[in-house]
């Protein structure tokens, strides 16, 4: 139950840190979706911090890595600061 807790907290701070980082390069959420290949919609929820609703956020390596070089970032910029351990215990 805590990874799973730890992972929302994540996700809503990397859904933060994924607006700043847009409005930073100056584009939409709509500019970012078509240039990453991803749909706008997908995109959006992105930036609220989910996958699907109530879901939060894992979007896939390939939308990470396509979103990364959208934003002009190395893909470690992507993360916000305090990454979770996921390891089980």
């Amino acid at each position: 139950m805590q990874v799973e807790a730890e992972w929302a907290d994540f996700a809503l701070r990397f859904a933060i840190h994924l607006r700043q980082l847009r409005t930073s390069a100056g584009l939409s959420q709509e500019d970012v979706a078509y240039r990453s290949g991803i749909a706008r919609y997908t995109y959006q929820r992105y930036e609220r911090g989910e996958s699907r609703a109530g879901v939060p956020a894992n979007p896939p390596l390939r939308s990470l890595l396509a979103m990364a070089q959208v934003l002009g970032v190395d893909l470690a910029q992507m993360t916000p600061d305090g990454v979770p351990d996921l390891r089980s215990r």
